[in-house]
């Protein structure tokens, strides 16, 4: 009986101390795999100045960013979605249309300009990381500096993947997890990368039984006597958004200058307008169908003249499917009523 009673109890404190050990190697697991997180190396971007390629450049970082400066309103807000608001300490670029399920986070925020602001008024933000599109990490007056420079001064950078040469919409879906993962919101960033995943879905099939794609060329112009055609053949994140709704860019092969006699005789399905101010383009749209130089045009003769939210073009961010779907609910109605 004192044998049984004995051997019991040593069993249960053999057990208890099993648990310990247990919970003692769990806990270390625990810290370890905390501390694991960081330093943390992300691969990005940069480049010497404006005419260099892209090279890709490793971001290290020790710990989560606190002070963040976005180089437009999109990338604010990609930031937004991923609840980081409170560590955005400017924004620049503030034009274009905007997120409306932001837009109460987005209007407490820092805005530093309506336009592009340079490096000084950046460095003014002490940030710790310079957040955004890269054709803005630039030294000129407009560009809020290199990201070597920006390295050099100990800040960190990040330059959206998908506003690079050889940037896609999908590039969007690794930016997002980049940023769940530097600043540890990864069931954010999930979640978030879901839904855009899900609109896209969406898109694809109310236009699924749409087997001919229409062409389309990009007119930057606010002005209906000075049209300046602009192949964006270079810009692979713009030619793949509009590819969703199958829309194809009919200049993206042409390497130089097009002329209005060349838009003309290449007759695109489409014309597209940007809306970067306050120009009224319905009265530009109105006295380019009235136009008799352009009257031969399919896209005059079939009133097919669309205008399109700058930052859907050439923000580089999540919110361009939102331009691309109202531009297909335009084009096809009936398939989205």
């Amino acid at each position: 009986m004192k044998k049984t009673l004995l051997f019991s109890i040593a069993l249960s404190v053999a057990l208890s101390l099993t648990g310990c050990a247990s919970s003692n190697t769990n806990n270390a697991e625990q810290a370890e795999t905390t501390q694991a997180k960081y330093p943390l190396t992300i691969q990005n971007f940069a480049r010497a100045n404006e005419g260099a390629s892209w090279e890709k450049k490793d971001q290290v970082f020790d710990q989560a960013p606190e002070r963040i400066m976005a180089n437009t309103r999109p990338a604010a807000e990609l930031l937004l979605h991923l609840g980081l608001g409170d560590k955005i300490v400017g924004v620049g670029a503030n034009f274009g249309v905007p997120d409306p399920s932001v837009e109460a986070e987005y209007k407490k925020l820092n805005i530093l300009s309506d336009e592009y602001v340079g490096k000084e008024v950046t460095m003014g933000t002490n940030p710790d990381l310079v957040f955004g599109r890269g054709g803005l990490f630039e030294n000129a007056d407009w560009g809020v500096g290199t990201v070597d420079t920006l390295n050099g001064l100990k800040i960190k950078t990040y330059v959206l993947e998908s506003s690079i040469t050889s940037g896609t919409y999908d590039s969007i879906y690794k930016d997002i997890e980049n940023i769940g993962n530097i600043f540890d919101v990864k069931d954010k960033a999930d979640g978030f990368i879901k839904e855009l995943k899900d609109k896209q879905a969406a898109i694809f099939a109310k236009l699924e039984n749409i087997k001919d794609h229409k062409t389309f060329a990009y007119l930057h112009t606010n002005d209906p006597k000075e049209l300046y055609v602009y192949p964006a053949s270079d810009e692979s994140f713009f030619n793949d958004a509009f590819s969703m709704i199958k829309l194809d860019n009919v200049f993206a092969q042409e390497k130089g200058d097009v002329s209005v006699e060349t838009l003309i005789a290449t007759d695109p399905d489409i014309l597209i307008l940007p809306k970067w101010d306050e120009t009224d383009l319905n009265k530009v749209r109105d006295e380019m169908y009235a136009n008799p130089k352009l009257s031969s045009m399919k896209a005059i003769k079939n009133k097919q003249i669309y205008i399109v939210d700058y930052n859907y073009l050439f923000g580089y961010s999540y919110n361009t499917i939102d331009g691309m779907e109202q531009l297909a609910k335009e084009i096809y109605p009936d398939l989205f009523k």
